[in-house]
């Protein structure tokens, strides 16, 4: 979620670098949200001071013997009023952060605009790819005979698992280690093993909700029908190492800060029907 300062700061700015990822900022609609909570939140401090001042007059009629009757009743009007009030502000902060949480990240200014990926600007090239002189097997027909066992997957599961058997589970574990050896050994990072369950939380944290929710796997203690929180499977494990330091003031001295893992991950795929249905492309758990 984008710090709502920066709308409050210079909204006009936001609206046109959103633009250029073809997001509309509801300008109007976030205006009228802010005058709705300032007129709230002033009133209470008007009502707030009141009722400070009521409360030193009762005490001064109190010392003089008088009557306190109406001055105590104009107090206890103005706590209801403080009471609706902090209900109405609550109500308006909800549908500010359903509002933030809907934006996307701001591009950065050098971002290039193109309407569709043919307008991608190509960075560097890193190597060459490589040249066959034979007809190249899609990875399906090579797995398969190694261990690469998409039925059995199915049977226990259903369409976009995977059961890795013999060889290749044993490359699929090598390449886990050796990603994290390397990581770990040659380039600073710390390795870390994180849960595999996230809360709501940590998806609104990393941008996955509100949009993506379809794209997830819920989990609820106590099955579908438990009372329990609702957790997500993690659908990429930088969930879990960005959210370590959620709602934490990083001191710039300790940047950058490189963590890595290895974990399975889950997405439901929504939206992909049909598409890549063949081997281990858009599978449910990589």
């Amino acid at each position: 979620m984008i710090d709502i300062q920066l709308l409050r700061k210079d909204i006009d700015n936001v609206a046109a670098r959103l633009a250029s990822r073809k997001y509309q900022l509801d300008v109007a609609g976030f205006n009228a949200l802010e005058a709705e909570r300032k007129a709230i939140q002033t009133r209470t401090e008007e009502l707030q001071g009141k009722r400070n001042s009521l409360s030193k007059q009762i005490g001064m009629l109190k010392g003089k013997g008088e009557d306190t009757s109406a001055v105590m009743a104009e107090v206890a009007g103005i706590g209801d009023e403080l009471k609706a009030n902090e209900t109405a502000l609550a109500q308006v902060q909800e549908k500010l952060a359903h509002f933030m949480a809907a934006i996307p990240n701001v591009p950065h200014p050098s971002t290039p605009v193109g309407q569709d990926e043919s307008g991608n600007v190509e960075v560097r090239k890193v190597g060459t790819p490589r040249a066959f002189d034979f007809e190249v097997k899609d990875h399906v027909d090579i797995g398969g005979p190694l261990g690469l066992d998409f039925d059995t997957a199915a049977k226990l599961t259903g369409s976009r698992f995977a059961v890795m058997k013999g060889g290749i589970a044993r490359l699929h574990r090598a390449l886990a280690q050796y990603m994290l050896d390397t990581h770990t050994g040659q380039h600073g990072y710390t390795e870390c093993y994180t849960p595999y369950m996230v809360n709501a939380d940590s998806l609104r944290g990393t941008g996955q909700l509100p949009k993506f929710e379809e794209d997830l796997f819920a989990v609820k203690k106590g099955g579908a029908e438990g009372e329990g929180e609702t957790f997500y499977l993690i659908p990429t494990s930088e969930v879990s190492l960005t959210n370590m330091v959620r709602d934490e003031i990083v001191a710039a001295e300790s940047l950058p800060i490189k963590i890595t893992a290895h974990t399975p991950c889950f997405r439901s795929e929504a939206g992909s029907y049909g598409r890549d249905t063949r081997g281990m492309i858009r599978q449910h758990q990589f």
